[in-house]
């Protein structure tokens, strides 16, 4: 049986939910909403509450698997840590979602920000599990 470090798992979750406000918002999100086909209109028209507690909620989902992934490795350090996220990442999370932006004619800009919003988001995961378990 494994033990699971809540705290980390938490954290990680926040990680994941900061930059998800950053990565949408002020560094990405104009392009995101212009790439997405969301009008301005659609995005001020969102249940912004709902949007958020279920991100949030998904995000906590992927930090407690990232955190069982984690004791596999049997605490391998903040660098290690790190780089198993950014693995997970770019290569199950960006590929599939690749695979799938492929078949719905999605653009590569729209691929890049998402694909490389998880890819960023995992790494951070991974570095929060490293420093705190």
């Amino acid at each position: 049986m494994w033990e699971t470090n809540w705290i980390a798992v938490l954290g990680a979750a926040l990680a994941g939910f900061v930059i998800g406000g950053l990565w949408y918002g002020p560094l990405l999100g104009k392009a995101w909403q212009a790439e997405s086909g969301l009008s301005d209109e659609a995005m001020k028209s969102a249940n912004m509450g709902r949007i958020f507690g279920l991100t949030f909620v998904l995000n906590l989902v992927a930090a407690f698997i990232l955190a069982h992934v984690m004791t596999t490795y049997q605490h391998p350090g903040l660098h290690i840590s790190a780089m198993i996220g950014f693995g997970v990442g770019l290569g199950f999370v960006a590929t599939s979602i690749g695979v799938n932006y492929l078949f719905a004619r999605n653009s590569l800009k729209l691929f890049l920000i998402d694909g490389g919003y998880w890819t960023v988001v995992y790494t951070a995961m991974g570095a929060v599990f490293g420093a705190l378990v």
